[in-house]
């Protein structure tokens, strides 16, 4: 089976386990159903996800002038305490960011390598999670707007991590949590304009992945540095898919690349 495609994120369905998608313009494949085949990928050129050219990728799939330009790329992506819809205030296109920043948004708790705090729109529950690769998840606070989810992450940060470590994450090496314990014991750090929106009565989210065998030691495969390879994918994790030499893809963090996929029984 042959594919061909500019990478964007994989797409996921919730079940036991989780289904992947990888999703090209006319075509799409279902991960699971290639595990324990060999794969090989061939990159092609650059495609920016927005301007559709080929230049080289800068960050999130765009090519550096759309990376500074679209709105889709502000600041208060990364950074939703930046967000300024709800002031009425435009950052790059205020239609965009009132349509994104001004809808339900959760801040949560996950386990991916360790605890961890984070921000999703509500929509994108469990999505978000299953693309951090976390076993296990529980929402905290559920606030009206990006704003107020980013102010309560920051106030959080003092007293919990806000980073996955992505090799741990890869490697299994983690600990469950928990994280109902946890979340009663962050409540006290909610800022005062979100305490009204504490969540305490939900329960954990249990995430179950497609891995066959873990990584011993992670090799991050780079399109730039190694243009063709091939190997037996063994797991899809987060992200990422994992082969059986230890070598793991981040498809997520190659969006923008226009590959050649070949899957061999």
């Amino acid at each position: 089976m042959q594919y061909e495609g500019v990478l964007r994120k994989m797409q996921t369905e919730i079940g036991t386990p989780i289904q992947y998608y990888m999703v090209f313009e006319s075509d799409f494949l279902n991960i699971n159903q290639v595990l324990d085949k060999d794969l090989k990928i061939e990159f092609i050129k650059f495609q920016c996800l927005n301007c559709k050219n080929d230049r080289p990728i800068y960050r999130q799939g765009f090519c550096k002038n759309c990376f500074f330009e679209i709105p889709s790329a502000g600041d208060w992506i990364m950074r939703p305490e930046l967000s300024t819809a709800h002031l009425d205030e435009e950052d790059r296109d205020l239609d965009y960011e009132k349509k994104v920043q001004l809808q339900p948004h959760i801040v949560y708790l996950a386990n991916s390598s360790s605890i961890k705090v984070g921000v999703t729109r509500k929509s994108q529950v469990p999505t978000r999670w299953i693309d951090q690769g976390a076993h296990e998840a529980i929402e905290i606070v559920e606030v009206p707007n990006r704003y107020l989810a980013g102010i309560t992450e920051v106030a959080l940060k003092d007293h919990v991590s806000d980073k996955t470590n992505w090799r741990k994450m890869l490697t299994n090496s983690v600990e469950d949590e928990d994280l109902v314990a946890w979340r009663n014991k962050l409540k006290s750090y909610i800022p005062d304009e979100a305490k009204e929106y504490f969540l305490d009565s939900n329960t954990e989210t249990n995430l179950d992945f497609p891995v066959l065998r873990y990584p011993k030691k992670v090799k991050s495969l780079s399109l730039d540095k190694t243009p063709d390879y091939v190997g037996k994918l063994k797991g899809i994790k987060g992200q990422y898919l994992m082969f059986e030499d230890d070598t793991v893809f981040n498809v997520r963090g190659s969006e923008g690349y226009y590959i050649g996929l070949t899957v061999n029984s």
